[in-house]
């Protein structure tokens, strides 16, 4: 499990200011500043992977590419270029404007040059982005409507040895207690199961759609590849958060409520909007007892070298 992680802030802001660089759009936003708040996770991660990989001095010779699949900003990208310092790191995602970032950040980090960019987003465009040794891939799956499918090209693109690892849910985000005083206690929980009803309506709309048991050992099986384990990364801030992170969870909120609104009854979306109310002292971004606790699992497998 990873250690609490201090999260980025916004040093001189009030609440419900706008962030002095904050990009164009607001999606963009709240994946970057997702991605620094998962910064600490994703370190502990490509330590074990280095582990996974074999001893020190091979791996550094050994993993010339890597390949970052549903990259966003890039934060994953950049960890594993420095993870892996003679590694060329791909990142990849259907987003132009994340891959703009992503090299944006590359450069603030001293990485121009190693973290180039590459637009995809069919699974039968994975199978072209090898050769790889290592290919990390965070939440991108169970986007797609063959998630098998989807692994099976994954793998198509490692070379003998590689590595596949894929970062699919854990444990939901947690923020609040079960009791925040206003409308009914296990506000949370309810959030939860309207996300993961929607969530079921359109996995089951995406081309291809084909359901499956999320067994990932055993889906990374299927796709030819040996498992070599799977570990859970905790990433936790307590209470109470800064001013950073509380905007965050306002813009997740006010996005949450847009999609999964009429899903929930009259008391709760009049709860969500109390919490939304950046006015009130019972909003995300004022409440002292705010906080943000989740987990992100990584199953990994490897491509098993040819006999001799």
């Amino acid at each position: 499990m990873t250690p609490t992680h201090r999260a980025p802030d916004l040093d001189g802001e009030v609440p419900g200011a706008e962030p002095e660089h904050e990009p164009e759009h607001e999606a963009e936003y709240e994946a970057e500043y997702e991605a620094d708040l998962h910064s600490g996770f994703l370190a502990d991660a490509a330590h074990w992977l280095r582990g996974l990989l074999g001893p020190e001095d091979r791996v550094t010779a050994a993993v010339r590419r890597i390949v970052d699949v549903g990259s966003g900003p890039g934060a994953a990208s950049c960890v594993l270029a420095r993870a892996f310092p003679r590694a060329e790191v791909v990142a990849v995602d259907r987003s132009a404007p994340l891959l703009a970032r992503a090299q944006v950040r590359a450069a603030e980090r001293g990485l121009t040059g190693r973290i180039t960019t590459r637009r995809a987003e069919r699974p039968e465009e994975f199978g072209r982005l090898g050769p790889a040794d290592l290919i990390w891939t965070g939440n991108v799956c169970r986007h797609l409507g063959d998630q098998q499918a989807a692994l099976r090209s994954l793998a198509s693109a490692l070379r003998p040895g590689g590595l596949l690892a894929v970062a699919e849910r854990g444990l939901p985000p947690r923020f609040l207690p079960r009791d925040i005083g206003i409308g009914r206690p296990g506000l949370q929980a309810r959030l939860d199961a309207a996300v993961e009803e929607r969530f079921a309506a359109a996995r089951a709309t995406l081309p291809g759609s084909t359901s499956v048991v999320e067994d990932w050992p055993c889906l990374l099986a299927s796709a030819g590849l040996v498992p070599t384990g799977s570990r859970t990364f905790l990433i936790d801030f307590p209470a109470p958060l800064e001013l950073a992170a509380r905007r965050h969870l306002h813009t997740w909120l006010g996005r949450l409520l847009d999609e999964v609104g009429e899903r929930l009854d009259t008391v709760d979306r009049l709860t969500v909007e109390q919490l939304l109310d950046g006015d009130a002292c019972t909003g995300i971004l004022w409440r002292p007892d705010a906080f943000y606790l989740t987990a992100v699992t990584v199953h990994t497998a490897r491509l098993c070298r040819p006999r001799a």
